[in-house]
């Protein structure tokens, strides 16, 4: 009886010391040494990819933001602010519905097929007001050079770069909106247009957010 108390104590001892060092060496060394190399060798991932503008962190490079004026009353829809780089169109993100304590917005896409005539009319408005909009009393967009980005949503809605081809048609309306030259606009979206990622994968995108802070510092200056 003593020898069966004993052996149980041992085992039970043992189990807990076992637990003790996997809990250790699991749940604080390792943590602490992937923490480590990740802020390490790639502080900016790791700390998920901040964009900072007068020191603070306005947003990330994974993300897109909506640039819309305040919802006016009767309003269902925001209007965007025509003033700043618009990004893609986000069609498909929903809102949150469970937790309500906080508001969220849920990644998503529109799910439809390409000959799908409510999608189809979709593409059609926005183009119609893609066109709308960066038309300028001296340059007219014609509907033939809307890039595909510029009326379609990404798959996760929350993509946040553009083409250059979409950029490009709307350096008339930005310069304008904001007092500046079609030179200096066009020159901010060369600078923030990066290549095909080692030169092979990818297409060449702007960052919408970027390119909308460094417009923000351009307006400051002028």
């Amino acid at each position: 009886m003593n020898n069966s108390v004993t052996n149980t104590a041992r085992l039970l001892g043992a189990g807990l010391r076992a637990l003790l060092v996997l809990t250790l060496v699991t749940g604080v060394i390792y943590p602490l040494v992937v923490t480590g190399i990740a802020q390490g060798l790639f502080n900016d991932k790791a700390n998920g990819s901040e964009i900072k503008s007068d020191g603070k962190v306005v947003g990330s490079s994974l993300i897109g933001q909506s640039y819309n004026l305040p919802l006016k009353e009767g309003e269902d829809t925001p209007t965007p602010d025509l003033k700043w780089f618009q990004g893609r169109p986000q069609n498909g993100l929903g809102s949150n519905s469970v937790n309500t304590q906080y508001k969220l917005i849920l990644s998503g896409a529109t799910n439809r097929s390409g000959d799908n005539e409510e999608l189809i009319q979709w593409v059609k408005d926005a183009k119609a007001a893609v066109v709308k909009d960066n038309s300028t009393a001296d340059h007219k967009v014609k509907p033939s050079d809307v890039p595909a980005d510029a009326v379609t949503s990404s798959g996760s809605g929350l993509d946040p770069n553009i083409s250059p081809a979409y950029a490009e048609i709307q350096v008339h309306r930005v310069a304008e909106k904001n007092g500046l030259s079609a030179a200096q606009v066009e020159k901010l979206v060369e600078d923030h247009t990066e290549g095909r990622t080692l030169g092979f994968m990818g297409e060449p995108r702007v960052n919408v957010l970027e390119l909308n802070i460094a417009l923000k510092e351009l307006v400051a200056k002028s």
